[in-house]
């Protein structure tokens, strides 16, 4: 038991100390997908913002216990939860984006675990492409492993920290945010649906899935 607290101690991001984590690429890297500007705007001042504003609830919680004042504590709860999901789901965006070409193939669990619980890996991921498209005003699409039941799950996430299942892990996810796409598709969400499609990263969709199996959920590319 010492050693698994000391693990956490090592691991643990301290209070208001979040970081925005590094493309693991180029900026130009997703073209003609995802245009170069959309993806500096979108990782750069978006996603900063979410870590930001992570931080920033953190520590008025922290003051907040200190002078054992709670006047605001339903408006930063909020915000943990608004910003801190902001941050998780862009994290994972990131590192499941590959230049076209580089992506790989579906992995073997990935395969096994989509057809077992939807039929077939085909349609697990018609499903998880319509449920996207149709996500109200803006959140995402997210392929979860739910260790409660030890399967697959798809979730829309409005506003992303809504309409969750307590304890999913991020598998796979699409942000559907106007800021993602709007440079390079306007309205046309589901164009941008079928062409990021086309830029996953199956090799690292593997790789989180496996984890999630083991109940982690990495930020970064490992």
């Amino acid at each position: 038991m010492n050693q698994v607290l000391r693990d956490i101690r090592e691991k643990s991001v301290p209070l208001g100390k979040h970081r925005l984590p590094p493309l693991p690429y180029p900026y130009d890297a997703l073209e003609p997908v995802i245009g170069e500007e959309t993806l500096r705007i979108h990782h750069d001042k978006h996603h900063q913002a979410y870590v930001d504003g992570l931080n920033k609830a953190e520590l008025q919680m922290a003051q907040a216990r200190a002078d054992g004042d709670y006047t605001f504590v339903k408006y930063w709860e909020n915000e943990l939860a608004f910003q801190g999901s902001g941050h998780i789901l862009h994290s994972v965006y990131w590192t499941i984006l590959a230049p076209e070409g580089y992506g790989g193939r579906p992995g073997s669990v990935t395969r096994q675990q989509v057809t077992a619980r939807f039929g077939s890996f085909q349609a697990g991921m018609e499903q998880f492409m319509a449920a996207t498209a149709k996500v109200e005003g803006s959140g995402w699409g997210i392929l979860v492993w739910n260790p409660a039941w030890q399967a697959l799950e798809i979730l829309t996430a409005e506003k992303h920290q809504n309409l969750t299942q307590w304890g999913s892990i991020p598998i796979l996810v699409i942000d559907v945010w106007e800021h993602a796409y709007y440079l390079d598709y306007q309205n046309k969400r589901e164009d941008y649906i079928q062409r990021i499609m086309e830029l996953i990263d199956w090799d690292e969709v593997e790789n989180r899935l496996c984890l999630a199996i083991k109940g982690k959920l990495p930020l970064i590319m490992t």
